[in-house]
């Protein structure tokens, strides 16, 4: 496996950066019981309030390991690159001044935002739905690669996480994170046998006592199948994937999920409001929730997936010992 920090992890595992969804608390308690937490700069509202998040989950992992002796998993910070984005460089600049331990980069890849981040020792992650993004994003230098495979939540590729892993290793050697309907155990153990060296898991952890999600979204969620799930331009511009009742609650019928239109967070309003207005009522998340039947704390939901986790390596290797 080729991940830097793997002696923190009990779990080759990162809850996925969420809109509107993640914050200190859910990044916390996924730090502390083994599993990378990461949150996105802009559910802040401001580079102030986000510098206050990145102090809060500093403090709270340093008190966690003072108190138990014990090595917290790094957190990280998602951060979009995109010129509609005027928090890019502020909020960069409190990562380095606090040397948060892992960025992910979304919607550009950037080298001076690479080398500023390698400068105090950090790594950068980068998201990708196609081979062309990734070849960009290593030509950046970036650290690893996330490859966000066909029925995963929010802005979602089209493609198999098969022929995607598989495309993406013929020329990136470093850390390959695999983003796509993980919701289980046995999921996470299914993306180290497709190559990849770490699970990225965002809908399962929209069910969560810590997550910032609405209590009726994480409801429509346990109610969800994968045929719930639709992908479409038509909510911000860029395809996502989104629950079809709350779709159909602001009255985007099946008629109006094939339009699309340009990328735009908003001249007038900054990237995090404007993108707000459009997720805040229609929820995204992935196939994964199919497997998805209950909210509960993240340290139970971690204890549960180290389980499955564990029971599908062991019939790995009895399957291994049946045919090899």
């Amino acid at each position: 496996m080729n991940i830097p920090f793997e002696d923190r992890l009990s779990l080759p595992a990162v809850a996925a950066p969420m809109f509107l969804i993640s914050g200190p608390q859910l990044v916390i308690e996924c730090c502390k019981n083994g599993v990378v937490g990461t949150f996105p700069a802009l559910n802040q509202r401001t580079t102030e309030g986000f510098e206050e998040w990145v102090i809060k989950i500093k403090e709270a992992l340093s008190t966690f390991e003072e108190e138990t002796g014990k090595k917290a998993a790094p957190f990280g910070v998602n951060l979009i690159v995109h010129p509609t984005n005027p928090r890019v460089m502020p909020d960069l600049e409190i990562c380095v001044k606090h040397q948060v331990p892992l960025i992910i980069t979304s919607l550009g890849a950037v080298s001076d935002l690479v080398s500023a981040v390698h400068s105090y020792g950090g790594l950068v992650y980068h998201d990708i739905i196609k081979k062309r993004h990734a070849e960009k994003a290593a030509e950046a230098g970036v650290d690893g690669l996330i490859l966000v495979a066909a029925g995963a939540g929010g802005h979602a590729g089209a493609l198999s996480p098969l022929a995607l892993v598989n495309e993406i290793k013929s020329f990136f050697d470093k850390t390959i994170l695999l983003s796509g309907c993980i919701s289980t155990g046995r999921d996470i153990a299914s993306v180290l046998q497709m190559g990849a060296d770490l699970a990225y898991m965002g809908t399962r952890f929209i069910n969560v006592k810590e997550s910032m999600a609405d209590p009726k979204y994480q409801e429509m969620i346990i109610n969800s199948r994968a045929e719930d799930i639709v992908y479409t331009a038509a909510v911000s511009g860029v395809n996502a994937n989104f629950l079809r009742p709350s779709l159909e609650a602001m009255g985007i019928t099946e008629e109006l999920w094939g339009q699309s239109k340009k990328i735009d967070f908003g001249s007038e309003l900054d990237a995090a409001k404007a993108e707000a207005e459009a997720w805040k009522t229609i929820w995204s998340a992935g196939q994964g929730v199919t497997s998805i039947a209950d909210v509960k704390p993240t340290a139970a939901l971690i204890d549960q997936l180290k389980k499955e986790f564990k029971v599908a390596l062991e019939e790995q290797h009895n399957n291994y010992k049946k045919y090899c």
